[in-house]
Protein backbone atom coordinates (compact mmCIF):
# COMPACT_ATOMS: atom_id res chain seq x y z
CA UNK A 1 0.00 0.00 0.00
CA UNK A 2 1.43 3.38 -1.04
CA UNK A 3 1.01 6.37 1.25
CA UNK A 4 1.96 10.05 1.44
CA UNK A 5 2.99 11.92 4.59
CA UNK A 6 3.59 15.66 4.91
CA UNK A 7 5.94 16.14 7.85
CA UNK A 8 7.02 19.17 9.90
CA UNK A 9 9.97 18.66 12.26
CA UNK A 10 10.50 21.11 15.13
CA UNK A 11 13.56 21.71 17.27
CA UNK A 12 17.24 22.14 16.47
CA UNK A 13 16.98 20.61 13.01
CA UNK A 14 18.77 23.08 10.73
CA UNK A 15 22.53 23.11 10.31
CA UNK A 16 22.86 19.50 11.51
CA UNK A 17 22.60 17.67 8.14
CA UNK A 18 18.96 16.78 8.79
CA UNK A 19 17.85 17.12 5.14
CA UNK A 20 20.89 15.27 3.84
CA UNK A 21 20.47 12.33 6.22
CA UNK A 22 16.76 12.22 5.46
CA UNK A 23 17.51 12.05 1.74
CA UNK A 24 20.00 9.20 2.19
CA UNK A 25 17.57 7.20 4.32
CA UNK A 26 14.67 7.87 1.94
CA UNK A 27 16.65 6.69 -1.07
CA UNK A 28 17.82 3.60 0.82
CA UNK A 29 14.20 2.68 1.57
CA UNK A 30 12.75 3.59 -1.83
CA UNK A 31 10.81 6.58 -0.48
CA UNK A 32 10.33 9.50 -2.84
CA UNK A 33 9.62 13.17 -2.13
CA UNK A 34 11.58 16.12 -0.76
CA UNK A 35 12.81 17.96 2.33
CA UNK A 36 13.53 21.65 2.89
CA UNK A 37 14.32 24.15 5.63
CA UNK A 38 11.63 26.62 6.60
CA UNK A 39 12.33 30.21 7.66
CA UNK A 40 10.95 29.51 11.17
CA UNK A 41 13.66 26.90 11.84
CA UNK A 42 11.62 23.77 11.09
CA UNK A 43 12.26 21.15 8.42
CA UNK A 44 9.36 20.29 6.12
CA UNK A 45 9.27 17.05 4.13
CA UNK A 46 6.93 15.05 1.94
CA UNK A 47 7.37 11.27 1.82
CA UNK A 48 5.71 8.93 -0.68
CA UNK A 49 6.17 5.19 -0.82
CA UNK A 50 5.27 1.96 0.86
CA UNK A 51 3.56 2.46 4.21
CA UNK A 52 6.22 0.72 6.31
CA UNK A 53 9.07 2.60 4.63
CA UNK A 54 7.35 5.96 5.08
CA UNK A 55 6.83 5.09 8.74
CA UNK A 56 10.56 4.33 9.04
CA UNK A 57 11.34 7.82 7.71
CA UNK A 58 8.94 9.39 10.18
CA UNK A 59 10.61 7.47 13.02
CA UNK A 60 13.99 8.79 11.84
CA UNK A 61 12.55 12.32 11.88
CA UNK A 62 11.63 11.89 15.54
CA UNK A 63 15.34 11.36 16.35
CA UNK A 64 17.19 13.06 13.53
CA UNK A 65 20.92 12.80 12.88
CA UNK A 66 23.57 13.35 15.57
CA UNK A 67 23.48 17.00 16.61
CA UNK A 68 19.74 17.39 16.10
CA UNK A 69 17.38 17.95 19.00
CA UNK A 70 13.89 17.16 17.80
CA UNK A 71 11.14 18.53 20.03
CA UNK A 72 8.13 17.41 17.98
CA UNK A 73 7.06 16.00 14.63
CA UNK A 74 3.72 16.85 13.05
CA UNK A 75 2.49 14.40 10.41
CA UNK A 76 -0.33 15.05 7.99
CA UNK A 77 -1.40 11.93 6.12
CA UNK A 78 -2.46 12.78 2.57
CA UNK A 79 -3.64 10.81 -0.44
CA UNK A 80 -0.85 9.14 -2.38
CA UNK A 81 -0.21 11.05 -5.63
CA UNK A 82 2.93 9.53 -7.14
CA UNK A 83 4.38 12.92 -8.12
CA UNK A 84 8.06 12.18 -7.49
CA UNK A 85 10.77 10.29 -9.37
CA UNK A 86 13.24 10.34 -6.46
CA UNK A 87 13.96 12.12 -3.19
CA UNK A 88 15.58 15.53 -3.26
CA UNK A 89 16.53 18.44 -1.07
CA UNK A 90 14.69 21.62 -1.95
CA UNK A 91 16.20 25.04 -1.46
CA UNK A 92 14.25 28.24 -0.85
CA UNK A 93 10.65 28.52 0.23
CA UNK A 94 8.85 28.23 -3.10
CA UNK A 95 8.00 25.14 -5.09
Amino acid sequence: MKVRAHVFVNGRVQGVFFRSETMHKARRHGVKGWARNLPDGRVEAVFEGGKENVKRLIEFCKRGPPGARVTSVDVLWENYVGDFKDFQIRYGYRF
